[in-house]
């Protein structure tokens, strides 16, 4: 199998290339327009300069089996549209874009050309967030932590926050109804953000403060008078009693404890499978977002 990655940024070179780099039977093919950054890292993973690429022209010409798109957001919805519309099935880092539109446009040329989407919401697949899918969840508490870095709405909600918003989307147990949000801003940058989902039964909370002190991510889920804690993705405590601690083996990959392994795998099996993927799920949770910086951006105004 043929796979390109495209953009070789720490997110690629920490989490996707240590698992395509390894995986047996993929032949993987490089793009990055910065010589120096392909060199080296072509060379950690002893690529021939056959699999090397500076432009997405001489990627295409590859005639690849499967893409990740691993580049900046502000190039997804130009790198995404050639990829979907040379036929390849693409895995791209969320979000699709900044602007709903571009993402809406992207959704529905994939569908059109019935070619692979997805996006990559790896906490889907982490192993501790997968469990709590499993536990009771009358009440979810989702918190995504940073120190000093104030931002504006639209970066901060689409690259960082969507996280959040995606796990909360992915763990409610029953249909949203009601979707509140609050957030405090200074000077035009969002400090803090909170959206709260709730529908029969059940309560979702995600906060963001990005002047919390703390970089930190903690997801708690609980009803029926038990609960499940996951601690930075990392270590799973579950309470009935006397708390049980359960921690991330010395071993574990940080690519699979992330569940960035299991997503991109699931990817790969799809595409070997002939199945195409949608990203329609993922376009909801886009959709929210846009709804929570709409709501943001208009408080702010007042």
């Amino acid at each position: 199998m043929k796979v390109g990655c495209i953009g070789l940024g720490d997110i690629a070179q920490k989490a996707y290339l240590p698992v395509l780099g390894t995986r047996p039977g993929l032949q993987l093919h490089l793009q990055t327009r910065t010589p120096a950054t392909l060199t080296r890292v072509a060379d950690s993973l002893h690529l021939p300069p056959g699999q090397r690429h500076t432009d997405l022209d001489g990627l295409l010409a590859q005639e690849l089996d499967a893409a990740f798109v691993h580049a900046p957001t502000v190039v997804h919805p130009e790198i995404v549209e050639r990829l979907i519309e040379a036929g390849v099935p693409t895995y791209v880092d969320k979000p699709l874009a900044y602007e709903l539109a571009a993402s809406e446009r992207l959704v529905r040329l994939a569908e059109e050309r019935n070619v692979a989407l997805a996006v990559g919401f790896n906490r889907r697949y982490a192993p501790g967030y997968a469990q709590c899918a499993d536990h009771p969840r009358e009440l979810i508490i989702m918190q995504k932590n940073r120190i000093g870095l104030p931002e504006l709405p639209r970066p901060m909600i689409l690259d960082d926050f969507i996280h959040v918003v995606d796990t909360l989307r992915f763990l409610v147990p029953g249909e949203v109804e009601d979707v509140t949000v609050r957030a405090r801003t200074e000077d035009g940058l969002l400090h803090h953000v909170v959206l709260q989902l709730s529908g029969a039964g059940f309560t979702a909370l995600g906060v963001m403060n990005r002047l919390s002190g703390s970089a930190e991510e903690t997801l708690e889920v609980s009803g029926q008078d038990t609960k499940r804690q996951v601690v930075n993705l990392a270590e799973v405590v579950d309470h009935k009693g006397q708390p049980s601690v359960r921690r991330r083996g010395d071993w574990v990959p940080v690519a699979r404890q992330r569940g960035v392994e299991q997503a991109v795998l699931a990817f790969l099996d799809a595409v070997g499978a002939g199945r195409v993927l949608s990203a329609r799920d993922a376009l909801a949770t886009h959709e929210l977002c846009e709804r929570v910086v709409r709501e943001v951006e208009e408080g702010s105004a007042a």
